[in-house]
Protein backbone atom coordinates (compact mmCIF):
# COMPACT_ATOMS: atom_id res chain seq x y z
CA UNK A 1 0.00 0.00 0.00
CA UNK A 2 2.90 2.53 0.78
CA UNK A 3 4.27 1.67 -2.53
CA UNK A 4 1.22 2.67 -4.41
CA UNK A 5 0.59 5.62 -2.04
CA UNK A 6 4.19 6.72 -3.44
CA UNK A 7 3.11 6.07 -7.26
CA UNK A 8 -0.17 7.80 -6.90
CA UNK A 9 1.43 10.50 -4.62
CA UNK A 10 4.13 10.89 -7.62
CA UNK A 11 1.65 10.99 -10.36
CA UNK A 12 -0.10 13.73 -8.59
CA UNK A 13 3.06 16.01 -8.20
CA UNK A 14 4.05 15.23 -11.47
CA UNK A 15 0.45 16.47 -12.77
CA UNK A 16 0.80 19.12 -10.90
CA UNK A 17 4.14 20.16 -12.06
CA UNK A 18 2.98 19.88 -15.68
CA UNK A 19 -0.24 22.32 -14.89
CA UNK A 20 1.76 24.97 -13.33
CA UNK A 21 4.33 24.72 -16.38
CA UNK A 22 1.55 25.08 -18.66
CA UNK A 23 -0.36 27.94 -16.89
CA UNK A 24 3.34 29.56 -16.54
CA UNK A 25 3.78 28.96 -20.09
CA UNK A 26 0.28 30.73 -21.09
CA UNK A 27 1.02 33.44 -19.08
CA UNK A 28 4.45 34.35 -20.08
CA UNK A 29 4.24 33.24 -24.02
CA UNK A 30 0.21 32.37 -25.50
CA UNK A 31 -0.31 31.47 -28.33
CA UNK A 32 -0.73 33.42 -31.42
CA UNK A 33 -4.25 32.20 -31.52
CA UNK A 34 -4.88 33.01 -28.00
CA UNK A 35 -3.53 36.69 -28.76
CA UNK A 36 -5.94 36.58 -31.72
CA UNK A 37 -9.17 36.19 -29.44
CA UNK A 38 -8.43 38.67 -27.05
CA UNK A 39 -6.96 41.07 -29.58
CA UNK A 40 -10.62 40.95 -31.28
CA UNK A 41 -12.50 41.00 -27.74
CA UNK A 42 -10.59 44.32 -26.67
CA UNK A 43 -10.52 46.36 -29.74
CA UNK A 44 -14.56 45.27 -30.73
CA UNK A 45 -15.39 46.22 -27.03
CA UNK A 46 -13.31 49.67 -27.03
CA UNK A 47 -14.95 50.54 -30.50
CA UNK A 48 -18.34 50.18 -29.48
CA UNK A 49 -18.11 50.86 -26.32
CA UNK A 50 -15.93 54.74 -27.11
CA UNK A 51 -17.41 55.69 -30.55
CA UNK A 52 -21.17 53.71 -30.42
CA UNK A 53 -21.42 53.96 -26.32
CA UNK A 54 -22.63 50.58 -26.13
CA UNK A 55 -22.60 48.42 -22.48
CA UNK A 56 -19.24 46.90 -22.00
CA UNK A 57 -20.73 43.57 -20.77
CA UNK A 58 -23.28 43.68 -23.79
CA UNK A 59 -20.83 43.80 -26.60
CA UNK A 60 -18.81 41.12 -25.02
CA UNK A 61 -21.81 38.60 -24.73
CA UNK A 62 -23.19 39.57 -27.71
CA UNK A 63 -20.69 40.73 -30.40
CA UNK A 64 -17.66 39.12 -29.37
CA UNK A 65 -18.70 35.49 -27.61
CA UNK A 66 -21.55 34.43 -28.82
CA UNK A 67 -20.80 34.26 -32.48
CA UNK A 68 -17.19 33.59 -32.10
CA UNK A 69 -14.69 31.18 -31.28
CA UNK A 70 -15.77 28.51 -28.21
CA UNK A 71 -12.58 30.27 -26.38
CA UNK A 72 -14.19 33.41 -26.18
CA UNK A 73 -16.40 32.58 -23.82
CA UNK A 74 -13.18 32.75 -21.42
CA UNK A 75 -12.70 35.95 -22.31
CA UNK A 76 -13.49 38.85 -19.85
CA UNK A 77 -12.26 42.66 -20.68
CA UNK A 78 -11.80 45.95 -18.52
CA UNK A 79 -12.61 49.14 -19.71
CA UNK A 80 -11.34 52.10 -18.06
CA UNK A 81 -13.50 54.72 -19.12
CA UNK A 82 -10.62 57.50 -18.05
CA UNK A 83 -7.73 56.38 -19.85
CA UNK A 84 -10.13 55.09 -22.68
CA UNK A 85 -8.89 51.73 -22.90
CA UNK A 86 -10.01 48.10 -22.84
CA UNK A 87 -7.75 45.42 -21.59
CA UNK A 88 -9.31 41.86 -22.62
CA UNK A 89 -7.83 38.46 -21.05
CA UNK A 90 -9.06 34.41 -21.41
CA UNK A 91 -9.36 33.38 -17.76
CA UNK A 92 -8.53 36.19 -16.02
CA UNK A 93 -4.70 36.07 -16.74
CA UNK A 94 -4.14 34.61 -20.39
CA UNK A 95 -3.00 36.84 -23.39
CA UNK A 96 -4.01 40.00 -22.21
CA UNK A 97 -4.63 42.72 -24.90
CA UNK A 98 -5.01 46.09 -25.06
CA UNK A 99 -7.11 48.61 -27.42
CA UNK A 100 -7.40 52.37 -27.06
CA UNK A 101 -9.68 55.04 -27.97
CA UNK A 102 -8.45 58.05 -29.86
CA UNK A 103 -10.89 61.01 -30.38
CA UNK A 104 -11.68 61.04 -34.45
CA UNK A 105 -9.84 57.73 -35.03
CA UNK A 106 -11.51 55.43 -32.58
CA UNK A 107 -9.87 52.45 -31.11
CA UNK A 108 -6.87 50.37 -32.36
CA UNK A 109 -5.04 46.68 -31.64
CA UNK A 110 -1.77 47.66 -29.27
CA UNK A 111 -0.23 44.26 -29.67
CA UNK A 112 3.33 45.77 -28.73
CA UNK A 113 1.93 47.44 -25.41
CA UNK A 114 3.15 50.90 -26.53
CA UNK A 115 -0.19 52.49 -25.60
CA UNK A 116 1.56 55.96 -25.56
CA UNK A 117 2.93 55.70 -29.19
CA UNK A 118 -1.36 54.50 -30.22
CA UNK A 119 -2.67 56.96 -28.09
CA UNK A 120 -0.75 60.32 -29.22
CA UNK A 121 -2.69 59.77 -32.83
CA UNK A 122 -5.30 62.24 -32.96
CA UNK A 123 -7.58 63.31 -36.11
CA UNK A 124 -7.46 66.98 -36.58
CA UNK A 125 -11.03 67.62 -37.01
CA UNK A 126 -13.53 70.62 -36.63
CA UNK A 127 -16.36 70.51 -34.16
CA UNK A 128 -19.28 68.85 -35.92
CA UNK A 129 -21.91 70.53 -36.88
CA UNK A 130 -25.20 69.25 -35.33
CA UNK A 131 -27.73 67.70 -37.86
CA UNK A 132 -30.57 69.71 -37.91
CA UNK A 133 -33.58 67.49 -37.49
CA UNK A 134 -36.02 70.39 -39.78
CA UNK A 135 -34.35 69.29 -42.89
CA UNK A 136 -35.46 66.48 -44.79
CA UNK A 137 -32.76 63.45 -45.26
CA UNK A 138 -29.73 63.44 -46.18
CA UNK A 139 -29.53 67.14 -45.78
CA UNK A 140 -30.67 67.15 -42.40
CA UNK A 141 -32.21 64.18 -40.48
CA UNK A 142 -36.04 64.82 -40.95
CA UNK A 143 -37.83 62.06 -42.16
CA UNK A 144 -41.52 60.83 -42.90
CA UNK A 145 -43.42 57.73 -41.16
CA UNK A 146 -42.74 54.96 -43.25
CA UNK A 147 -43.90 54.26 -46.57
CA UNK A 148 -47.13 51.79 -46.03
CA UNK A 149 -45.92 49.83 -49.11
CA UNK A 150 -43.14 48.69 -46.97
CA UNK A 151 -44.63 47.98 -43.87
CA UNK A 152 -44.87 44.24 -44.40
CA UNK A 153 -41.53 44.12 -45.65
CA UNK A 154 -40.33 45.64 -42.52
CA UNK A 155 -41.94 43.88 -40.15
CA UNK A 156 -40.62 40.22 -41.87
CA UNK A 157 -38.29 38.97 -39.84
CA UNK A 158 -36.95 35.93 -42.43
CA UNK A 159 -36.36 39.18 -44.81
CA UNK A 160 -34.56 41.27 -42.05
CA UNK A 161 -32.61 38.02 -41.05
CA UNK A 162 -31.60 37.06 -37.53
CA UNK A 163 -29.96 39.88 -35.29
CA UNK A 164 -31.03 42.27 -37.89
CA UNK A 165 -29.32 46.12 -35.88
CA UNK A 166 -31.09 48.39 -38.79
CA UNK A 167 -32.43 48.46 -42.37
CA UNK A 168 -32.79 51.90 -44.58
CA UNK A 169 -34.30 51.78 -47.48
CA UNK A 170 -33.59 55.12 -49.97
CA UNK A 171 -35.62 55.79 -53.07
CA UNK A 172 -35.13 58.99 -55.49
CA UNK A 173 -32.99 60.69 -52.82
CA UNK A 174 -35.43 60.24 -49.66
CA UNK A 175 -35.81 57.47 -46.69
CA UNK A 176 -38.84 55.51 -47.53
CA UNK A 177 -38.35 52.96 -44.29
CA UNK A 178 -36.49 52.04 -41.81
CA UNK A 179 -35.98 49.27 -38.91
CA UNK A 180 -33.99 48.57 -35.81
CA UNK A 181 -33.58 45.69 -33.81
CA UNK A 182 -33.43 46.00 -29.92
CA UNK A 183 -30.99 48.32 -28.83
CA UNK A 184 -30.33 50.63 -32.16
CA UNK A 185 -31.77 53.44 -33.32
CA UNK A 186 -30.81 55.85 -36.17
CA UNK A 187 -28.22 57.30 -33.53
CA UNK A 188 -26.13 53.83 -33.29
CA UNK A 189 -23.05 53.89 -35.08
CA UNK A 190 -22.51 50.50 -36.34
CA UNK A 191 -19.52 48.95 -37.78
CA UNK A 192 -20.08 47.87 -41.72
CA UNK A 193 -16.21 45.93 -41.91
CA UNK A 194 -15.57 45.24 -45.52
CA UNK A 195 -18.43 47.75 -46.75
CA UNK A 196 -15.23 50.19 -45.53
CA UNK A 197 -13.24 48.78 -48.53
CA UNK A 198 -15.73 50.98 -51.12
CA UNK A 199 -15.40 54.03 -49.22
CA UNK A 200 -11.70 53.67 -48.67
CA UNK A 201 -11.72 52.87 -52.75
CA UNK A 202 -13.82 56.28 -53.04
CA UNK A 203 -10.68 58.11 -50.74
CA UNK A 204 -8.05 56.89 -53.49
CA UNK A 205 -9.78 58.04 -56.37
CA UNK A 206 -10.35 61.25 -54.62
CA UNK A 207 -6.63 61.77 -53.90
CA UNK A 208 -5.37 60.56 -57.38
CA UNK A 209 -7.77 62.73 -58.96
CA UNK A 210 -6.33 65.50 -57.67
CA UNK A 211 -2.72 64.76 -57.62
CA UNK A 212 -3.62 63.67 -61.51
CA UNK A 213 -1.98 60.37 -60.77
CA UNK A 214 -2.83 57.27 -63.26
CA UNK A 215 -4.80 55.00 -61.63
CA UNK A 216 -2.88 52.36 -63.22
CA UNK A 217 0.41 53.59 -61.58
CA UNK A 218 2.71 51.57 -60.38
CA UNK A 219 5.94 51.34 -58.00
CA UNK A 220 3.40 51.70 -55.08
CA UNK A 221 6.06 51.63 -52.35
CA UNK A 222 9.76 51.86 -51.44
CA UNK A 223 10.09 48.26 -50.46
CA UNK A 224 8.77 47.10 -53.50
CA UNK A 225 11.09 48.89 -56.15
CA UNK A 226 13.57 46.38 -56.34
CA UNK A 227 11.73 43.02 -57.51
CA UNK A 228 9.01 42.09 -59.32
CA UNK A 229 6.12 43.91 -57.10
CA UNK A 230 7.17 47.10 -58.54
CA UNK A 231 4.93 46.28 -61.68
CA UNK A 232 1.79 46.07 -59.24
CA UNK A 233 -0.47 48.89 -59.91
CA UNK A 234 -3.12 50.70 -57.80
CA UNK A 235 -5.36 49.39 -60.12
CA UNK A 236 -4.58 45.76 -59.49
CA UNK A 237 -4.87 46.63 -55.72
CA UNK A 238 -8.18 47.98 -56.47
CA UNK A 239 -9.37 44.97 -58.56
CA UNK A 240 -7.82 42.23 -56.13
CA UNK A 241 -5.80 40.92 -58.35
CA UNK A 242 -2.37 42.48 -57.03
CA UNK A 243 -1.06 38.73 -56.97
CA UNK A 244 0.61 38.89 -52.96
CA UNK A 245 -0.19 35.99 -51.04
CA UNK A 246 -2.17 37.12 -48.58
CA UNK A 247 -4.49 34.52 -46.39
CA UNK A 248 -8.03 35.91 -45.65
CA UNK A 249 -8.97 32.77 -43.46
CA UNK A 250 -10.42 34.20 -40.33
CA UNK A 251 -10.60 30.50 -38.77
CA UNK A 252 -7.14 30.63 -38.04
CA UNK A 253 -3.75 32.66 -37.65
CA UNK A 254 -4.01 34.16 -41.05
CA UNK A 255 -2.28 37.06 -42.73
CA UNK A 256 -5.91 38.80 -42.30
CA UNK A 257 -6.19 37.85 -38.80
CA UNK A 258 -2.50 38.77 -37.69
CA UNK A 259 -2.92 42.06 -39.58
CA UNK A 260 -5.54 43.00 -37.69
CA UNK A 261 -4.87 41.91 -34.25
CA UNK A 262 -1.24 41.20 -33.87
CA UNK A 263 0.43 43.76 -35.82
CA UNK A 264 1.05 47.47 -34.89
CA UNK A 265 1.99 48.84 -38.39
CA UNK A 266 -0.73 46.55 -40.57
CA UNK A 267 1.06 48.34 -43.72
CA UNK A 268 4.16 47.37 -43.32
CA UNK A 269 2.76 43.75 -42.32
CA UNK A 270 1.09 43.13 -45.90
CA UNK A 271 4.32 45.19 -47.89
CA UNK A 272 6.57 42.61 -46.32
CA UNK A 273 4.51 39.53 -48.48
CA UNK A 274 5.69 38.02 -51.58
CA UNK A 275 3.56 38.07 -54.47
CA UNK A 276 2.16 34.40 -55.18
CA UNK A 277 1.06 35.39 -58.80
CA UNK A 278 1.57 37.85 -61.37
CA UNK A 279 -0.38 41.05 -61.11
CA UNK A 280 -4.05 40.67 -62.88
CA UNK A 281 -3.90 36.99 -63.54
CA UNK A 282 -5.69 36.01 -59.99
CA UNK A 283 -8.25 37.70 -57.57
CA UNK A 284 -7.43 37.09 -54.54
CA UNK A 285 -10.18 38.86 -51.74
CA UNK A 286 -7.47 40.48 -49.75
CA UNK A 287 -8.22 42.89 -46.19
CA UNK A 288 -4.57 43.74 -46.86
CA UNK A 289 -4.68 44.99 -50.57
CA UNK A 290 -7.20 47.18 -48.60
CA UNK A 291 -5.05 48.43 -46.42
CA UNK A 292 -2.22 48.77 -49.04
CA UNK A 293 -4.33 51.22 -50.56
CA UNK A 294 -4.80 53.38 -47.58
CA UNK A 295 -1.28 53.90 -47.08
CA UNK A 296 -0.83 55.05 -50.89
CA UNK A 297 -3.48 57.77 -50.57
CA UNK A 298 -2.53 58.85 -47.39
CA UNK A 299 1.53 58.75 -48.08
CA UNK A 300 0.62 61.14 -51.04
CA UNK A 301 -0.84 64.10 -48.72
CA UNK A 302 1.10 66.16 -47.62
CA UNK A 303 1.59 65.05 -43.77
CA UNK A 304 0.05 62.59 -41.42
CA UNK A 305 -2.58 65.30 -40.10
CA UNK A 306 -3.42 65.87 -43.16
CA UNK A 307 -4.42 62.40 -44.37
CA UNK A 308 -5.98 61.45 -41.18
CA UNK A 309 -8.43 64.66 -41.23
CA UNK A 310 -8.90 63.96 -45.12
CA UNK A 311 -11.95 61.68 -45.11
CA UNK A 312 -13.71 63.68 -43.19
CA UNK A 313 -12.89 66.44 -44.64
CA UNK A 314 -12.99 65.97 -48.41
CA UNK A 315 -16.23 62.89 -48.27
CA UNK A 316 -18.06 62.68 -45.28
CA UNK A 317 -18.39 66.42 -44.12
CA UNK A 318 -19.69 67.09 -47.88
CA UNK A 319 -22.29 64.46 -48.03
CA UNK A 320 -23.30 64.85 -44.59
CA UNK A 321 -21.66 61.82 -42.81
CA UNK A 322 -21.32 63.07 -38.96
CA UNK A 323 -21.54 59.87 -37.22
CA UNK A 324 -18.69 58.46 -39.78
CA UNK A 325 -15.28 57.54 -37.91
CA UNK A 326 -12.82 55.45 -39.76
CA UNK A 327 -10.52 54.28 -37.27
CA UNK A 328 -6.31 54.06 -37.78
CA UNK A 329 -4.21 51.52 -36.49
CA UNK A 330 -1.48 52.38 -33.68
CA UNK A 331 0.88 53.42 -36.31
CA UNK A 332 -1.49 55.96 -37.98
CA UNK A 333 -2.56 53.92 -41.33
CA UNK A 334 -6.54 54.23 -41.23
CA UNK A 335 -8.20 50.27 -41.66
CA UNK A 336 -9.47 50.99 -45.15
CA UNK A 337 -10.13 47.32 -44.84
CA UNK A 338 -12.50 46.53 -42.02
CA UNK A 339 -12.86 49.30 -39.82
CA UNK A 340 -15.50 52.03 -40.13
CA UNK A 341 -18.71 53.01 -37.59
CA UNK A 342 -21.47 55.13 -39.02
CA UNK A 343 -24.95 55.07 -38.47
CA UNK A 344 -27.50 52.85 -40.96
CA UNK A 345 -28.33 56.63 -42.19
CA UNK A 346 -25.06 57.57 -42.93
CA UNK A 347 -24.05 54.40 -44.68
CA UNK A 348 -27.63 55.11 -46.78
CA UNK A 349 -25.67 58.61 -47.54
CA UNK A 350 -23.09 56.88 -48.80
CA UNK A 351 -25.04 54.64 -50.85
CA UNK A 352 -27.09 57.25 -52.35
CA UNK A 353 -23.45 59.23 -53.65
CA UNK A 354 -23.11 55.93 -55.25
CA UNK A 355 -26.31 55.75 -56.69
CA UNK A 356 -25.81 59.44 -58.05
CA UNK A 357 -23.07 58.05 -60.00
CA UNK A 358 -20.68 60.05 -57.60
CA UNK A 359 -22.59 62.98 -57.67
CA UNK A 360 -23.94 64.95 -54.76
CA UNK A 361 -25.82 68.44 -55.04
CA UNK A 362 -24.59 68.58 -58.52
CA UNK A 363 -20.95 68.52 -57.62
CA UNK A 364 -18.84 65.47 -58.49
CA UNK A 365 -17.23 63.63 -55.54
CA UNK A 366 -16.12 60.46 -57.01
CA UNK A 367 -13.97 60.65 -60.26
CA UNK A 368 -16.46 59.49 -63.24
CA UNK A 369 -14.04 56.72 -64.32
CA UNK A 370 -13.52 55.32 -60.73
CA UNK A 371 -17.15 55.19 -61.04
CA UNK A 372 -16.62 53.02 -64.09
CA UNK A 373 -14.12 50.91 -62.81
CA UNK A 374 -16.58 50.05 -59.73
CA UNK A 375 -19.15 48.91 -62.03
CA UNK A 376 -17.09 47.21 -64.37
CA UNK A 377 -17.09 43.03 -63.59
CA UNK A 378 -13.49 41.60 -63.98
CA UNK A 379 -13.01 38.63 -65.29
CA UNK A 380 -10.32 37.26 -62.96
CA UNK A 381 -13.26 37.29 -60.30
CA UNK A 382 -15.55 35.20 -62.46
CA UNK A 383 -17.17 38.36 -62.65
CA UNK A 384 -18.18 38.52 -59.11
CA UNK A 385 -16.25 41.85 -58.18
CA UNK A 386 -15.86 45.03 -59.89
CA UNK A 387 -12.64 47.11 -60.60
CA UNK A 388 -13.00 49.25 -57.57
CA UNK A 389 -13.43 47.78 -53.97
CA UNK A 390 -17.10 47.00 -54.44
CA UNK A 391 -19.08 43.70 -55.44
CA UNK A 392 -21.16 42.89 -58.61
CA UNK A 393 -22.66 40.18 -57.14
CA UNK A 394 -24.45 39.41 -53.57
CA UNK A 395 -23.15 37.06 -51.30
CA UNK A 396 -23.87 32.95 -51.91
CA UNK A 397 -23.02 31.45 -54.96
CA UNK A 398 -26.74 31.98 -56.95
CA UNK A 399 -26.61 34.94 -58.75
CA UNK A 400 -28.92 38.38 -58.01
CA UNK A 401 -31.21 37.08 -60.94
CA UNK A 402 -31.67 34.00 -59.19
CA UNK A 403 -33.53 36.18 -56.39
CA UNK A 404 -35.51 38.06 -59.23
CA UNK A 405 -33.30 40.72 -59.02
CA UNK A 406 -33.30 41.96 -62.81
CA UNK A 407 -31.24 45.25 -62.44
CA UNK A 408 -27.43 46.05 -62.02
CA UNK A 409 -26.62 45.77 -58.32
CA UNK A 410 -23.76 47.47 -56.77
CA UNK A 411 -22.95 45.62 -53.64
CA UNK A 412 -21.14 46.32 -50.42
CA UNK A 413 -20.68 43.47 -48.42
CA UNK A 414 -19.40 43.27 -44.97
CA UNK A 415 -18.69 40.38 -42.25
CA UNK A 416 -21.44 39.08 -40.34
CA UNK A 417 -24.36 40.46 -42.79
CA UNK A 418 -23.47 43.91 -43.46
CA UNK A 419 -24.62 45.11 -46.85
CA UNK A 420 -25.17 48.31 -48.44
CA UNK A 421 -27.13 47.58 -52.51
CA UNK A 422 -27.35 50.03 -54.96
CA UNK A 423 -29.79 50.19 -57.87
CA UNK A 424 -28.42 53.39 -59.81
CA UNK A 425 -30.96 52.38 -62.68
CA UNK A 426 -34.26 52.58 -59.66
CA UNK A 427 -32.85 55.29 -57.51
CA UNK A 428 -33.00 52.83 -54.73
CA UNK A 429 -30.62 52.14 -52.16
CA UNK A 430 -30.56 49.41 -49.39
CA UNK A 431 -28.83 49.51 -45.99
CA UNK A 432 -28.70 46.21 -44.09
CA UNK A 433 -26.71 45.70 -40.65
CA UNK A 434 -26.75 43.23 -38.46
CA UNK A 435 -24.92 39.90 -36.42
CA UNK A 436 -25.78 37.74 -38.78
CA UNK A 437 -22.77 34.95 -39.27
CA UNK A 438 -23.00 33.48 -42.58
CA UNK A 439 -23.19 29.99 -41.34
CA UNK A 440 -27.01 30.97 -41.12
CA UNK A 441 -27.54 31.39 -44.45
CA UNK A 442 -28.43 34.48 -45.06
CA UNK A 443 -29.19 36.48 -48.17
CA UNK A 444 -30.16 40.14 -48.21
CA UNK A 445 -30.61 39.55 -52.09
CA UNK A 446 -34.20 38.41 -50.57
CA UNK A 447 -34.87 41.41 -48.97
CA UNK A 448 -33.82 43.81 -51.75
CA UNK A 449 -35.97 41.29 -54.19
CA UNK A 450 -39.23 42.13 -51.66
CA UNK A 451 -38.10 45.80 -51.51
CA UNK A 452 -38.00 45.69 -55.11
CA UNK A 453 -41.63 44.79 -55.78
CA UNK A 454 -43.19 46.49 -52.77
CA UNK A 455 -42.28 49.62 -54.77
CA UNK A 456 -43.28 48.80 -57.97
Amino acid sequence: MRLLSKIFAGIALGFIVLLAGGIVWLWLTPPDLLRVGTGYAAKIVCSNVFIAGRDAEDVLADDVQAPGHPLLRLAGVEVDMDRRLVVARLAGFIAPSVAVYREGLGCASVPDGDVAAARALVAPVSEAVPADDTLPWPDGEGTAPNDPRLANVLQDQALLGASYRAVVVVKDGRILGEAYGDGFNAQTPLLGWSMAKTVNGVLAAMVAADQSVDLDSDRLFPEWRDDGRSTIRLSDLLAMESGLDFNEDYGDVADVTRMLYLQPDMAAYVRSLPARAARGTRFNYSSGESVLIASWWMSRLSDPDAALAFPRKALFGPIGMRSAVMEADARGTLVGSSYLYATARDWARFGLLLAQDGLWQGREIVPANFMSRMMKETPASGSAYGGAQAWRQGPGDTPDAGFGIDAEVLWMLGHDGQSVAVIPSENLVVVRMGLTPSRGGYKPQRLVAAIREALK
